[in-house]
């Protein structure tokens, strides 16, 4: 059996008791007394959620809405603890997610962190991150689709199943199509495994838009809404010097006015990913700089640390960006 979060009892995966001294309490909203003292700062420290939320904060530039969301599910999960603890116990609340938004806005991170979040305040038994789209759930014949969509379930539970452009998982112009079964399937552990499971949809708004109106009973599964907006050309820059912190790397004074160039372009071309882009971008003026600095060596020029961590003007104008054509590239 997989360990507990902080929050769990060890006896089966059933949440924590009610402390001992009202555990007698035949009506605790009734019978005990208005004054009677839970300790939150305990709890507080033993799940240690600023750690979760402060990492957050470093990982993504901006998107204070959707901290904040997720500052809100962390507060309401702590007090359905601390009413645990005496006695005040209901059913736990629904924590099914949907996430819209542009490819790279960090809906995949905060899935991630929220995961850690449920698993430190005991609402899952581990807390991990399953990724899945439709090719994962739906089958290509009959009888192909509930194995499959029965499989990923399996290892999702106890934890976060994150599923990407959900709108796929069903056609409803095509009455071929096996996704209506993986549907049903994922509505109905959405509904009965609720204290084992959280599910968070995510795509393109008008999309998810759609698949909610088509499919019935979905809507009234998923709790919590969150936007997650498209980052502003100082947002880039800013996830960009974090990338290159990260992999200490620095901009020469004149690559980082040619890098803005670069976004302020790149970002009206299509199949931008905000975030993903930029860091597709770095990845590679790293390797147009790698190039560079090996003929260097090649022709017998001492390279230096300097050389070694600084991307260059040069390493950037290479991109197909700032090409005159319409086509888009990096």
């Amino acid at each position: 059996m997989p360990p507990l979060g902080p929050g769990t009892a060890t006896d089966g995966g059933r949440r924590e008791a009610a402390e001992p001294r009202f555990q007698g309490l035949a009506a605790p909203l009734d019978e005990m007394p208005d004054e009677a003292v839970v300790e939150a700062a305990g709890v507080l420290q033993e799940a240690r959620i600023e750690e979760v939320l402060e990492r957050l904060d470093r990982e993504l530039v901006a998107l204070g809405e959707v901290k904040r969301r997720l500052r809100e599910l962390a507060a309401l999960l702590l007090v359905e603890r601390l009413r645990r603890r005496l006695g005040l116990e209901t059913k736990p609340p629904t924590l099914h997610m949907c996430f819209t938004g542009n490819p790279g806005t960090g809906k995949t991170t905060v899935a991630m962190r929220m995961g850690e979040l449920l698993y430190r305040l005991g609402y899952v038994r581990k807390g991990h991150l399953v990724v899945a789209s439709r090719e994962d759930l739906v089958g290509q014949y009959v009888g192909h689709t509930a194995p499959r969509t029965r499989e990923v379930l399996k290892r999702a539970m106890g934890g976060v199943l994150f599923i990407d452009e959900a709108y796929h998982l069903y056609r409803l112009d095509n009455e071929r199509d096996y996704g209506q079964e993986a549907v049903e399937l994922l509505l109905q552990a959405m509904e009965n495994e609720r204290q084992n499971l959280v599910v968070i949809l995510a795509g393109y708004r008008e999309k998810m838009e759609r698949f909610f109106a088509d499919v019935p009973g979905l809507s009234s599964r998923v709790a919590h809404h969150v936007e997650f907006p498209d980052y502003t050309l100082e947002e880039l820059m800013a996830i960009a010097e974090v990338m290159m912190r990260e992999h200490r790397y620095r901009f020469a004074v004149d690559a980082e006015t040619r890098f803005r160039e670069y976004l302020h372009r790149r970002m009206r071309q299509p199949r931008f990913a905000n975030g993903r882009s930029v860091r597709n971008a770095l990845d590679r003026a790293r390797m147009r700089q790698a190039v560079r600095l090996y003929e260097l060596a090649r022709r017998g020029h001492r390279l230096t640390k300097r050389d070694l961590v600084t991307i260059e003007s040069e390493d950037l104008t290479l991109s197909r960006v700032f090409d005159t054509g319409p086509e888009a590239g990096g």
